[in-house]
């Protein structure tokens, strides 16, 4: 096969693999838009017949998603603020500062890595009601304060920076606050938008967390909502395409707002070991 058969075989086998990834989700969207009952037709259309917002219409008069897509909103931004102050410190201190313990401290980090998160989940649940932080938002942004995988990858990114660097800061009189706001934090822009989508992410499709903290629903996020939703209208596919596609365009569209600068800090964790 010559070299111009080669590249149109791997690039007609990319199309036909992007299409199969991005169908189920322009069908979702196609979807949303049917009249009721018109997506269980056979065979079932690809494009509607009369597009209608009715569903959309209904998911907030009715079901009160707009709500819902607020509580997510305001959980999801909140986790990511909380996540990038304390990451970022805790990575940057175990990357470029020396105190008594970082061997130790990161290496039982480390071997927490390999406990599931649901195995913590009851014994933070009692510490919460204990608290009195069920049913609340801090309750629901507790275990985003701080996760050991996202201060390994600041900290791999931190190594990066030449500590000629900051040494010659502190030769001139910088506080190590200063270093840190002035020096540091631009240069771990890539890593701190990597960050930011990540945790964003994981919060906005988080259920099962706030399904276990959360018994107001009017407090509930989207998924959570959507769930509940789903058991009152189980045959209205159209309804549950409608708040799928509230769920995943925000959080698609951010990724791809922020897609360069998310490959950028997935590079950068990657330079030092």
């Amino acid at each position: 096969m010559s070299g111009r058969g080669h590249a149109w075989l791997v690039n007609g086998t990319l199309v036909l693999l992007a299409l199969a990834t991005v169908f189920p989700l322009l069908w979702m969207l196609s979807a949303s838009l049917m009249a009721p009952g018109e997506s269980a037709s056979y065979p079932p259309p690809l494009v509607p017949a009369h597009p209608t917002l009715d569903n959309f219409r209904l998911l907030v008069s009715r079901a009160g998603l707009g709500w819902h897509f607020l509580n997510s909103v305001v959980i999801s931004a909140s986790a990511t603020l909380l996540a990038l102050t304390f990451n970022v410190s805790a990575g940057y201190a175990f990357a470029k500062l020396e105190f008594a313990g970082r061997a130790r401290l990161q290496r039982l980090l480390v071997s927490g890595l390999v406990i599931p998160a649901q195995v913590a989940m009851l014994p933070l649940f009692l510490q919460l009601k204990a608290l009195g932080l069920v049913n609340t938002l801090p309750g629901v942004l507790v275990p985003s304060l701080a996760g050991i995988f996202s201060i390994f990858l600041v900290r791999q990114a931190a190594l990066a920076i030449p500590d000629e660097l900051l040494d010659a800061a502190r030769i001139d009189g910088a506080s190590e606050v200063t270093i840190f706001r002035r020096i540091v934090l631009p240069l771990l822009t890539p890593m701190l938008v990597t960050l930011a989508v990540f945790t964003f992410l994981g919060a906005w499709n988080d259920f099962l967390w706030p399904l276990i903290v959360l018994n107001d629903n009017e407090r509930y996020t989207l998924p959570v909502a959507l769930a509940a939703l789903s058991r009152e209208h189980v045959q209205d596919s159209e309804l549950m395409m409608a708040g799928s596609v509230v769920t995943v365009i925000p959080v698609l569209a951010l990724f791809l707002a922020l897609q360069r600068y998310y490959l950028q800090g997935l590079m950068a964790g990657a330079v030092k070991g």
